[in-house]
């Protein structure tokens, strides 16, 4: 089935170096900061399936790590660009990680902000992995059942719940909820944090009410189709050059064994040619829009340095 995909992108194509930023909320996410991107590059922020004015389809079953890599690929072929960078926040991040993982010949770098390498596990699923940690009311173990997730984010408007997901900053908070209590109960900020306005809000929103929230809980839906198409990759690496930035507010960051993970040791096992990672102080999930001007510093400095370079893969 053909998909209609909306690409969002700062400039005409031209001969030079392009980046490709992958964002869950189907906005151009951190090159719509007020820091300008790389001179050099050309800044291409698809809408991902399910997102934005990129086409929704209903099933879960269409929204696997395989179809989301083939969409980009079909995009990059489309625009004839052979490799690019990547810059991933959220979704975007976890989209971002199984593309290197998948297609590392067709990209130069990546900056992932936010999640880290969620490797599969050789015999639990992902969602499995979840409610082992985290009990049957984490989050991601209550948007499996459909409809669900739907009815609880339907009782409060579309603003209201977008207020409500962006303004969180408690890192010790995590997202468990009884289904009678459910997401919609969390506060609302009030007044909004400096760095998200109502226009922002307004945006969002917008775009939710024509897509519905469908689309983004059927990525948790078929998490575990993607575990079961993915075994081929068991215990392979992430072999492509990697920045990482996270907020110190961040929930991800707080994840039980996340810390330990990213500074232990074994994300640099598992992604043998990672970097750097950089924790922002007083920055919480929403990086790219708290921390602008840091956030495209970074990346800059770090995809200028491959700009006229090759991959070590």
């Amino acid at each position: 089935m053909a998909l209609t995909c909306t690409l969002h992108r700062s400039a005409p194509a031209r001969r030079y170096s392009s980046f490709m930023v992958f964002h869950s909320s189907g906005t151009p996410g951190v090159t719509s900061s007020s820091s300008s991107p790389p001179k050099t590059s050309e800044p291409l922020a698809p809408d991902l399936r399910g997102f934005g004015d990129t086409d929704a389809p209903p099933s879960p079953s269409s929204y696997t790590f395989l179809h989301f890599i083939g969409d980009l690929i079909g995009l990059l072929d489309h625009l004839g660009l052979e490799k690019v960078f990547l810059v991933g926040h959220d979704w975007g991040a976890m989209i971002a990680w199984y593309f290197c993982l998948f297609r590392p010949d067709r990209v130069k770098a990546l900056v992932n902000l936010s999640v880290y390498y969620i490797k599969r596990h050789p015999s639990i699923s992902f969602v499995d992995g979840f409610r082992a940690v985290a009990g049957d009311n984490f989050y991601i173990c209550q948007f499996q059942e459909a409809g669900v997730a739907e009815a609880d984010f339907g009782r409060v408007d579309t603003a209201t719940m977008m207020k409500k997901f962006m303004g969180m900053r408690d890192p010790e908070a995590p997202l468990i909820f009884t289904k009678e209590k459910g997401f919609s109960s969390m506060e609302t900020p009030d007044p909004l944090p400096c760095w998200l306005t109502e226009e922002d809000i307004d945006f969002f929103a917008t775009k939710f009410s024509k897509t519905g929230f469908t689309g983004g809980f059927n990525y948790y839906r078929a998490l575990n189709l993607s575990w079961e198409l993915t075994a081929a990759w068991n215990g392979s690496k992430i072999e492509v050059p990697v920045k990482f930035i996270v907020g110190d507010l961040d929930l991800v960051y707080h994840f039980p064994g996340a810390k330990q993970y990213i500074h232990g040791g074994e994300f640099k096992k598992d992604v043998p040619f990672l970097e750097e990672v950089v924790v922002i102080k007083d920055a919480a999930h929403f990086i790219h829009q708290e921390k602008p001007h840091q956030i495209n510093s970074l990346i800059y400095h770090f995809i200028n340095k491959f700009s006229t370079s090759t991959s070590p893969a």
